[in-house]
């Protein structure tokens, strides 16, 4: 563990910010490192956790059935997770972070995220495709729809365990298109910015 004190970025006071950084392994990311920032003068207060260690970047494809919603997914905050059928994504924004999960924790989060967007709609329409997306979810959930999971990661710490997923490289161009800004949720007829969905 190491510390060390800087201005800060808040208050402005001159070294009043008190920074620390540790590293550690832990199961499915590896090697980590944790971050605290904290300032004695104005409690000021921000933690991050970023993976450490780079892979070769991957990508997880799983088809999605009432059988293997108990699929282990472990999701690291580089990486995007997309279920195209419903028009659903979710990519990597500054405040993304990585859990470990199972498919239908995975289908629960895209579900509270709808639910809010659904809360902020006005128009009429983006409220109906919203309820639509919704129904399309349970319908997973229940085994009535099938749908594509794939998970996609540039530096390589996200897996979907499970023996019918597939394992393939990002090639350059699909890397290249993987973004990096806010997370999204997209469908042909209902887009809206959000936070990252929240941990089971």
């Amino acid at each position: 563990m190491s510390k060390m004190f800087a201005d800060c970025p808040i208050c402005k006071a001159s070294q009043k910010l008190e920074v620390t950084t540790k590293t550690e392994k832990i199961p499915y990311f590896g090697e980590i490192m944790e971050s605290t920032l904290l300032c004695h003068e104005c409690g000021y207060k921000h933690a991050d956790t970023i993976c450490v260690e780079k892979k070769e970047p991957v990508k997880y494809t799983l088809t999605v059935e009432k059988e293997n919603l108990n699929a282990r997914v472990v999701k690291s905050q580089s990486s995007t997770i997309t279920i195209p059928e419903i028009g659903l994504k979710v990519e990597p924004g500054p405040q993304s972070q990585g859990y470990v999960s199972n498919v239908e924790g995975v289908l629960d989060r895209f579900e509270k995220a709808v639910k809010t967007a659904l809360s902020w709609a006005e128009d009429e329409q983006v409220k109906k495709n919203a309820v639509i997306i919704l129904e399309d979810i349970a319908k997973v959930k229940e085994g009535k729809k099938e749908v594509t999971l794939v998970v996609e990661d540039p530096f390589g710490h996200s897996i979907i365990m499970h023996e019918n997923a597939l394992k393939s490289e990002l090639t350059e161009d699909e890397i290249k298109k993987l973004k990096t800004g806010f997370t999204t949720f997209e469908s042909d007829e209902l887009e809206t910015d959000n936070q990252d969905p929240s941990e089971d």
